[in-house]
């Protein structure tokens, strides 16, 4: 039988994100307004997102765009440079990491896992993840759930699953989850929840 596990989703859980810190970097050498920049990537994030576009052709694409007159790296770095830590996370999982696995489970683009596993160190807690780009579909698609268990041989009665959505809690709770709809002002609560969980895995 599968281990007990933790699956975690990434942005405003484990790092919150902000993508007006890029539109205000980016505008900075483009002629559009940072309210509005960030709409040209619109049609363009969700396919990236599941592998149909390459870095290389997002940056592109982006670069035409937006008229943006950085290099390609410079446009990289302002894609990236988004993230911030949840510190009260970080230190909640550092309390139980090497008492159970835990695992990530994220819509994300290559250029953005790369950054965040490199750059946050609460990363080296996981030992393994999904990521929707490489796995060629997204939450809250049941698909991408099911390569998920099993690809990490995982119990989904026994997985402690944490996320933001609430489509994506949805999805998880209808597969057998133990699925934890978070929030940055509900973290107190996902603290009790999961102590629960832990005690009735009898990981102590």
């Amino acid at each position: 039988m599968p281990a007990p596990a933790i699956v975690s989703d990434v942005g405003k859980v484990l790092i919150d994100f902000d993508f007006s810190i890029a539109a205000r970097r980016l505008v900075e050498k483009c002629d559009h307004q940072a309210e509005t920049v960030m709409s040209l990537f619109d049609d363009i994030k969700g396919p990236y997102e599941v592998g149909e576009i390459s870095d290389d052709e997002f940056v592109r694409m982006g670069t035409e765009r937006t008229g943006f007159r950085g290099t390609a790296e410079e446009f990289a770095a302002i894609w990236c440079e988004i993230f911030t830590p949840n510190q009260p996370m970080w230190d909640s999982l550092a309390a139980v990491a090497g008492k159970v696995p835990m695992f990530l489970l994220s819509n994300t683009n290559e250029l953005h896992k790369t950054y965040f596993l490199r750059e946050f160190e609460v990363f080296g807690h996981f030992q393994d993840g999904v990521y929707s780009h490489r796995a060629g579909c997204a939450k809250p698609g049941e698909r991408i759930f099911r390569q998920t268990i099993e690809r990490l041989d995982l119990d989904p009665a026994r997985t402690f699953y944490i996320d933001d959505l609430e489509p994506n809690i949805v999805t998880a709770a209808s597969l057998g989850f133990q699925a934890f709809h978070y929030s940055f002002a509900k973290h107190a609560a996902f603290e009790a929840e999961l102590a629960v969980w832990m005690a009735a895995q009898g990981i102590g």
